[in-house]
């Protein structure tokens, strides 16, 4: 009896099996990817947008796909070499910073020039996707760019030295971001010194900048109210122009996917979420900024007048960014991001 009873319970858990197995399956992920990026888990960029995002996606494809998020370059390799990793399939998706790696997306740097970007996150995000395939898409014919945005744009963030003209910042050294930025700093007569964000403090507390151009969201993680005092920006938000940044997979990931998951990928990339990435930057940059202000630090809006002067020293950094493009026409590209940008303005 006992031997019978073992066969019967055998038997009936050798039927049970297949199904059990089956329904395993179908909660695991058909695909799982991994995103890398440089900016640790704390930051605005990965509790608020990225695992926000992943977490859709996961969620609209009934758990087939997965996003991994590696912050802070944790599976190795420096923040230039992010865009390579994704085009290499070293992994699978990327957030970076466009300038990090100069000369691979000349035509996107249109949106970070001063007086092009202004002050207008959700205008911009959505102007660059209005002009995507036929002004910007031959730089990216590695990756399958998912989204790209831009932060509240560059303020300037003075370790001790308090700029309110381009005569102010006359031979200071100033972080940048990429090659637009070196621009801006060389326009105010200032040396520029590029680095990613995450050695900006250390920077700034061995004098090894005397300020950077930075948006405030990146005040709290780095905690740069301990390094600066002062933290500058134009009236109503205006900036000395910004960054753009890139959400990309690599090429052939993309194409192994089939179609109701690209869709899944296209549906959580569009315009309603880039309106949602330029309300979560432009939150985190009001937080950032209101941290440094309880911290001591001094928050400098400048004047119509002195915005102007600024204004007007960098305005030559569009007709130097338009001269030096000869693989394009950058004087059409500047029209078009202007006119992209003003017919999404409220």
């Amino acid at each position: 009896m006992i031997n019978r009873r073992h066969i019967l319970v055998g038997g009936a858990a050798a039927v049970a099996m297949p199904a059990y197995l089956r329904k395993a399956w179908a909660q695991s992920p058909e695909v799982e990817l991994k995103l890398h990026h440089f900016l640790g888990p704390k930051a605005p960029a990965h509790s608020q947008m990225l695992e926000p995002w992943a977490q859709r996606i996961m969620e609209q494809s009934d758990g087939r796909i997965k996003i991994e998020l590696y912050p802070a370059m944790s599976l190795g390799g420096a923040p230039p070499q992010l865009f390579r990793q994704v085009a290499e399939g070293v992994v699978d998706i990327v957030w970076t910073v466009n300038g990090y790696t100069p000369g691979l997306f000349p035509r996107s740097e249109v949106f970070e020039l001063p007086t092009v970007f202004t002050n207008d996150i959700t205008a911009t995000n959505l102007a660059m996707r209005d002009v995507f395939e036929e002004h910007l898409a031959e730089d990216f014919a590695d990756v399958e760019v998912l989204f790209m945005h831009v932060h509240a744009g560059q303020g300037l963030q003075m370790a001790n030295k308090l700029v309110r003209s381009p005569a102010d910042a006359n031979g200071l050294k100033l972080r940048v971001p990429g090659p637009t930025g070196n621009a801006v700093v060389e326009a105010l007569g200032a040396t520029p010194v590029t680095m990613p964000v995450p050695d900006l403090p250390q920077a700034l507390s061995t004098s090894g900048v005397d300020g950077a151009l930075i948006p405030w969201e990146i005040i709290p993680p780095l905690q740069l109210f301990e390094s600066t005092q002062y933290q500058i920006e134009g009236p109503d938000q205006n900036r000395f122009g910004t960054t753009t940044f890139q959400v990309s997979m690599n090429k052939a990931r993309w194409e192994g996917l089939p179609d109701d998951l690209k869709q899944v990928f296209t549906d959580n990339s569009g315009e309603d979420w880039l309106r949602e990435v330029a309300d979560i930057w432009r939150n985190a940059d009001d937080f950032g900024i209101n941290m440094a202000k309880e911290n001591g630090n001094e928050h400098v809006v400048l004047t119509e007048d002195e915005m102007a002067a600024f204004n007007d020293a960098l305005s030559p950094v569009v007709d130097r960014w338009v001269g030096e493009q000869s693989g394009f026409d950058g004087a059409q590209i500047v029209e078009a991001a202007r006119n992209a940008i003003a017919a999404r303005k409220p």
